[in-house]
């Protein structure tokens, strides 16, 4: 029963029925309204949805509202739809169906309620007028319709899907092809919401990249709902998709800018956190050591104090040459690229530390042939590998020789490189989040000091790039680079 009398008002005002549709499915409640819209008493139809689509509706609206009617019974998806009923006299009514949820009043109720308001035509009005306004809603939406028939196995696009996925007006969709229309990455995912939409009639609406007869690559919002007959069997899927490319792009790329700004304010903070922490912890050392070179009289005592004092002065230095390191990263920036070639890049690096090489007896493994060369800073690419290579040499597994390999590739207009090890791996749930940090490792080597990767993170950032990590202890690290 309605419980908002204010509305209860309104529908009355409106000239509107409605049905209340209970949990038990062969229990439905047409309102007084209702009947009266239609001309009929209770007593000459059968109050349910079979006797509905037999006798009443238009045939021409009977497949639609069906499918509308039942998955708003079974799945809860709300709906609106101008449907023709049967009245009593032997025309035809068109009505404003709707949910509760499509209407612009707020409606408590215990059950579910579907309203129809009759909709009074002026004389020069022509509902066959509807084609043209749809046409033209689609056109100006960038909307597409299509239908896949389960039965004759076939798929059907009105025009607006062709114009959209650049087919030609006369092309012929096939269920045998429907994988193309998709991106690679995104083929899985439109598998499952078909399947489970076929055979669980589960409706779906996400948001899924699409290739066009062309191969321009675009993302799309796509619903779609299954199909019933009369024995409330689902028979195909009817949806629609619409082109929200622009609108994504945006909303990725502001994501994008909202990833760089974290990362920026992160380095920030280790800026001044070795600004704060670190040059006030030397400073304080080197003038609590200069009072007690003050006050101490035994020229031994003395001579200890100024190897401490020139210990805390390399490691104040070391400090400092960090801090330019990364500045200059920030400064350095600005470089013309160049096309640099990465076996090129690679022999620089390797020529460089041929001796580390040669003692762990690491094998180099590359794969160029999908991305040979690419435009950018040389210095930065030529850093970058040698920070993954000699970290992989460091931190190789005891038992094993140190396997690295270095793969270049192009991927949906983007450039990747791919360094993977088969050293010690890290623990991923304990320093997931502080791979990148500075000052941060994870092993417990004499010489590791947490800078490398904390610099490498800050050049490919400075170029507009991302990188990331995926590791497993005792089986090796996979460092994905994306320029």
């Amino acid at each position: 029963m309605l419980q908002n009398e204010l509305f209860n008002n309104v529908i009355q005002d409106l000239n509107a029925g409605y049905w209340e549709l209970y949990v038990d499915p062969d229990r439905e409640i047409w309102s007084e309204k209702f009947y009266t819209n239609i001309g009929f008493q209770r007593v000459e139809v059968e109050e349910n949805i079979d006797y509905f689509l037999s006798h009443l509706i238009h045939k021409e609206d009977i497949d639609l509202f069906r499918d509308n009617f039942l998955n708003y019974r079974k799945n809860s998806i709300d709906f609106k739809q101008h449907i023709k009923i049967l009245t009593k006299d032997g025309s035809y009514k068109l009505f404003r169906c709707a949910t509760n949820q499509e209407l612009p009043v707020n409606i408590k109720s215990e059950v579910l309620l579907i309203f129809f308001i009759e909709i009074k035509l002026e004389p020069e009005q022509d509902i066959s007028k509807d084609n043209f306004y749809y046409k033209e809603t689609a056109q100006m939406t960038a909307t597409g319709s299509w239908y896949v028939d389960f039965h004759n196995r076939k798929s059907y696009w009105d025009f607006e899907t062709r114009r959209i996925l650049e087919y030609p007006d006369d092309y012929i969709p096939s269920l045998k092809d429907s994988a193309s229309y998709y991106t690679e990455d995104c083929r899985q995912q439109a598998a499952d919401l078909f399947f489970n939409c076929a055979m669980a009639g589960t409706p779906f609406n996400t948001e899924i990249k699409m290739v066009t007869a062309n191969g321009r690559i675009f993302w799309v919002k796509a619903i779609g709902k299954p199909v019933y007959n009369e024995s409330k069997e689902i028979i195909g899927i009817r949806g629609v998709f619409q082109d929200i490319d622009e609108v994504k792009s945006k909303e990725l790329r502001l994501e994008r800018s909202l990833e760089i700004i974290a990362s920026q304010n992160s380095r920030l903070f280790n800026f001044a956190h070795i600004v704060s922490h670190n040059l006030r912890s030397h400073t304080s050392n080197l003038s609590l050591l200069v009072q007690l070179i003050e006050d101490v009289e035994n020229p031994d005592e003395k001579i200890g104090l100024i190897n401490e004092i020139k210990e805390i002065s390399s490691s104040l230095n070391t400090t400092i040459e960090h801090l330019n390191e990364i500045v200059a990263i920030h400064t350095n920036k600005d470089q013309e690229k160049k096309i640099v070639k990465f076996q090129d890049a690679l022999n620089i690096v390797t020529n460089g530390i041929g001796q580390m090489i040669s003692l762990s007896n690491t094998q180099i493994i590359t794969d160029f042939t999908r991305l040979n060369e690419i435009s950018y800073i040389p210095a930065y690419l030529e850093s970058i590998l040698l920070n993954l290579i000699t970290n992989a040499i460091k931190y190789k597994h005891p038992d094993r020789d140190p396997i690295i390999a270095i793969k270049a590739y192009e991927e949906e207009g983007s450039n990747y490189l791919k360094v993977s090890d088969n050293g010690r791996g890290i623990d991923m749930k304990l320093f997931k989040d502080k791979i990148f940090g500075m000052y941060k490792t994870f092993h417990y080597n004499k010489d590791a000091v947490g800078i490398g990767l904390f610099l490498t993170k800050n050049q490919i950032e400075s170029l507009d790039g991302s990188i990331s990590v995926e590791s497993e202890v005792d089986k090796g690290t996979t460092f994905l680079i994306e320029f």
